[in-house]
């Protein structure tokens, strides 16, 4: 089992950047999978980008393609999302969730677990 939080959300401005952790406790993160999905009030949440648990493969949703970019340091029970040029259409709630021994799937019904959340906001 593994236990997640979030951090890194605040306000900033169209075109800066940001850099969310998902810190996990637990011996064997290394072996769970990672993504990181976002939500806006009244809408589906939506697949941002997810690592595999190994590392080797990492996916990513069209519209953040060249600007979001995740990573893993699992010395550190941490994964990473840099966020760069960020745009008001970026601004929800992140969250990242495991899926053990996962390859990194768009689909949020394959991760067990889930963190608390952490909210973006971009001003225009």
């Amino acid at each position: 089992q593994v236990q997640l939080v979030e951090s890194g959300g605040g306000l900033v401005q169209a075109g800066g950047s940001l850099r969310l952790s998902c810190d996990a406790s637990g011996r064997t993160f290394g072996s769970y999978a990672v993504g990181w999905f976002r939500q806006t009030p009244g809408k589906e949440r939506e697949f941002v980008s997810a690592i595999s648990w190994g590392g080797g493969s990492r996916t990513y949703r069209d519209s953040v393609k060249g600007r979001f970019t995740i990573s893993r340091d699992n010395a550190k029970n941490t994964v990473y999302l840099q966020m760069t040029s960020l745009k008001p259409d970026d601004t929800a709630v992140y969250y990242c969730a495991a899926d053990y021994f996962g390859r990194g799937t768009t689909n949020a019904f394959e991760y067990a677990y889930w963190g608390q959340g952490t909210q973006v906001t971009v001003s225009s």
